[in-house]
């Protein structure tokens, strides 16, 4: 952070005293020294960056060793207090980029007198519930020997419950999507005067969303972007975002990172030339075969995820959905299912898929290909993860055929289409 920045934060009121960690519990005993990590040619060790020994204690239980391209390139800015604009897509790591840059600066810039409620020091600004939740994962695991206390705020869930969290202790992290967020600050159960580090993430989404005339509400409730951190997240820099990141932030360092290839390399990518009346066939062949023991399906709206839910109950296909219209303590409990084994197969639409970081899945199918090709790459990225290879299918159907050039263009090479094979035509 600038020093102007830095010295705004140091005047205020703190939290952290007696070699304590940040909210009085006690700090850990364990030394970096037990993290041995050997130095790489063209790679950056999470050593290399100083970080709070805390911090590095949660990297090291992570597993996490070397940086990822934009960990490398956005954390030496960012941990000096630099505001950043980072291109980046889903599972580059950005999210763990912003947590330690967050976590970091709270641990060695700690509040110094009286700390108040529903007052956090960080604020993350995600457009979907499901992102919400799994940026809060994240921090639970990177921070759990921080001290630290984050909250998350996200609607479809009972307002009551989550004021309740906010009253326990002094919050240092809220994480939440815009229009739940504008529901506490407009009650006062949450004040931004006191944020240091605001991050906002999937900007691109948040416009698309139409999220942006509250998020500009949220910003100005912030201190001036003089005296805070702004990071600022987008797959695309169109030009909105641009102005929006001119707004938002002071000098900022502008990283990009594109994908040695944007549809990764690990993924088995097929695309079938079906009819709209041959899909479901081709659909239910694939769930019953058994090499497809974990798979998500896209459709492009609520409207076709139910639809399709209810088509594949009625073929006794046991399988969850995630779209908007469900409530968010069954989405919640869909996803557990799904990640514990226990359901196989999730419908969803693009919005609820954003949040899902499942390793092990083993197919992704796109019913209908995506109207934004970006969507394409968000989607298949769903599987191949970790290490492990993965199938994603695309239908393309007299109905949708006409996407295959924007398709074509954002990959930068000719789509190959192909017949189905028989046993997914079969009856």
């Amino acid at each position: 952070m600038t020093s102007s920045k830095r010295s705004q934060h140091s005047s205020r009121s703190g939290s952290s005293k007696d070699g304590k960690a940040a909210n009085g519990k006690a700090a850990s005993s364990w030394s970096v020294d037990e993290f041995d990590v050997a130095p790489e040619e063209g790679k950056t060790r999470f050593h290399d960056l100083d970080l709070h020994p805390t911090l590095m204690h949660g990297i090291a239980e992570i597993g996490f060793e070397y940086c990822s391209p934009i960990q490398a390139q956005i954390l030496p800015h960012t941990l000096q207090g630099h505001d950043a604009i980072g291109k980046a897509q889903t599972g580059t790591g950005k999210t763990a980029a912003f947590l330690i840059t967050i976590f970091d600066d709270l641990l060695k810039h700690p509040h110094e007198g009286e700390r108040f409620l529903g007052e956090p020091r960080a604020l993350v600004i995600a457009p979907t519930r499901e992102l919400v939740m799994q940026i809060a994962a994240d921090a639970e695991d990177l921070g759990k020997h921080t001290g630290l206390n984050t909250c998350t705020l996200i609607g479809g869930m009972d307002y009551q419950k989550q004021l309740n969290q906010l009253g326990r202790e002094v919050v240092d992290l809220v994480v939440a999507t815009p229009g739940r967020l504008i529901d506490f600050t407009g009650r006062r159960d949450l004040v931004l005067d006191q944020v240091e580090v605001l991050v906002l993430d999937e900007a691109d989404r948040m416009l698309d969303m139409g999220f942006i005339p509250q998020v500009k509400r949220i910003v100005r409730q912030t201190p001036h972007k003089d005296y805070r951190q702004t990071l600022l997240f987008s797959a695309t820099f169109t030009q909105d975002i641009i102005n929006l990141s001119q707004q938002w932030t002071t000098d900022a360092i502008t990283i990009e990172i594109e994908p040695d290839h944007v549809a990764t390399d690990s993924v088995d990518q097929r695309i079938y030339l079906a009819s709209s009346e041959e899909r479901f066939r081709i659909l239910v062949n694939l769930l019953r075969s058994d090499d497809a023991s974990s798979v998500i399906v896209f459709a492009n709206r609520r409207d076709q995820v139910r639809r399709l839910f209810e088509r594949l109950r009625k073929a006794s296909i046991t399988c969850g959905m995630l779209s908007g219209e469900i409530a968010q303590a069954k989405r919640t409990k869909t996803l557990d299912q799904f990640k514990k084994g226990e359901i196989s197969v999730l419908v969803a639409t693009d919005v609820a898929g954003r949040g899902i970081h499942v390793d092990g899945v083993t197919h992704v199918v796109n019913y209908n290909l995506p109207e934004d090709p970006e969507d394409y790459v968000h989607r298949i990225g769903r599987t191949g993860r970790a290490g492990a290879s993965g199938t994603s299918i695309s239908f393309a159907s007299e109905d949708d055929a006409f996407l295959l050039p924007d398709l074509e263009a954002l990959l930068g090479e000719p789509v190959v289409c192909e017949h189905p094979p028989a046993e997914l035509l079969s009856r």
